[in-house]
């Protein structure tokens, strides 16, 4: 066998033995993207359940519940602009210094990034704030993070109240 014909050969046997990789390697990638993207839902899925475990916590003052969601480096801004820490929070409920009646979520949003999740939504309030009604719509902002063990937990709260919208006003006639 002449050199030429030897390399030639080589080459078809390294085409065919890449051609093979490629060919297992594409499902297996396919497959990896799969679970990746079923197990991004399942995470997702389980930051709106517990977006609904602190909801409920919060409206029926579950002490218990809300300190195991809340991490212990937890702080979050009220939506009158008081900054608590994961101590102060479960105080105020426990004093029912903060008592919320009505929870309305919608609009949720939530965002991976890896180890944290964030989550977006509107929320319907009712309630009582140091003896203060609290009324009205509002727009959140959660941080939840992974810890070590696998827990997912509450590190930050932001809440900001939406502006009333005022009502359409009729053009003025003209003379």
């Amino acid at each position: 066998m002449t050199l030429r014909r030897l390399c030639c050969a080589a080459s078809s046997r390294g085409l065919v033995l890449l051609l093979a990789v490629f060919a297992a390697g594409v499902p297996a990638l396919c497959l990896a993207k799969v679970a990746r993207h079923t197990g991004k839902r399942d995470v997702k899925k389980q930051i709106e359940s517990m977006e609904t475990q602190w909801r409920d916590a919060q409206l029926t003052g579950n002490i218990a519940e809300m300190s195991k969601l809340l991490s212990d480096d937890y702080f979050g801004i009220s939506m009158a602009g008081e900054v608590n820490t994961k101590a102060q929070q479960l105080e105020r409920m426990r004093t029912r210094m903060l008592v919320i009646s009505k929870i309305d979520l919608s609009d949720m949003k939530v965002k991976l990034l890896g180890t944290t999740a964030v989550v977006t939504s509107r929320a319907e309030v009712q309630g009582v704030n140091e003896g203060t009604p609290i009324t009205g719509s509002f727009r959140y902002t959660r941080v939840y993070q992974k810890t070590p063990s696998g827990q997912w937990q509450i590190t930050n709260f932001e809440a900001t109240r939406l502006a009333r919208q005022s009502p359409p006003t009729e053009p003025e006639a003209k003379p």
